[in-house]
């Protein structure tokens, strides 16, 4: 009996844990992408260094199996399409990591409109509803190829194959229309009543007192 193999670490935890910049960058990657913690995010990082690795190493050497390798590394990153066919050894540096995160299953399934939202995706991958290239796939963030794209569907026996599925109906999104720009209506000033003057405030009030002497005359004589 061997000793049993150990196992490589997947991914390095950032050196520095208190970054504003790097703590922003992950929140956004997480809820834009539906992932289930930050190590899913460590992951993709590490994959885009070593490429990162790989091409710098090769741009110092010129040897007949450094010309291999980089044929070698340029083919899997054109297979992954993170680049095109006539790329060069200098734009692997050019990768980002939203480029492989949008070459996950998960965000696959969700684009395909497979599922109403990213987190709905990562659901029926891990419950066995995602079949790829004819295989059961329960990763979310497997890396789909170029060729395993067309493949990415339901499993046959799966319920959700039903295309008249509750769960598959995705709402279409109406077009916002813009408000229509509201005219301005012109207030008419209010009429103020002219203030009266001191004068005509007085000529008022002298014939309500002669009219109140008048009674008081009347009830004397009764």
């Amino acid at each position: 009996m061997g000793d049993i193999k150990k196992q490589k670490k997947k991914f390095y935890p950032p050196t520095h844990p208190w970054q504003k910049t790097r703590i922003e960058e992950e929140r956004t990657l997480f809820k834009e992408y539906g992932l289930k913690n930050k190590r899913e995010i460590w992951k993709m990082h590490s994959i885009l260094k070593k490429f990162y690795a790989q091409a710098k190493k090769l741009t110092t050497t010129k040897t007949k199996q450094s010309e291999i390798e980089r044929s070698q590394l340029l083919a899997k990153l054109y297979s992954l399409a993170l680049l095109d066919k006539d790329s060069k050894l200098e734009d692997v540096l050019t990768i980002t990591i939203k480029d492989i995160m949008n070459r996950r299953l998960q965000t696959l399934v969700f684009k395909k409109n497979l599922a109403r939202s990213i987190k709905q995706a990562r659901q029926f991958i891990t419950h066995s509803h995602i079949f790829v290239g004819g295989k059961n796939m329960t990763r979310p963030s497997y890396l789909i190829s170029r060729d395993e794209e067309v493949s990415i569907n339901f499993r046959a026996k799966s319920s959700l194959s039903n295309p008249d599925h509750p769960e598959r109906f995705v709402e279409e999104k109406k077009p916002v229309k813009k408000p229509e720009e509201k005219k301005e209506k012109k207030k008419s000033p209010k009429k103020k009543a002219p203030k009266k003057k001191k004068t005509e405030k007085k000529q008022e009030e002298k014939p309500k007192e002669e009219q109140k002497e008048k009674q008081e005359k009347t009830e004397e004589e009764k």
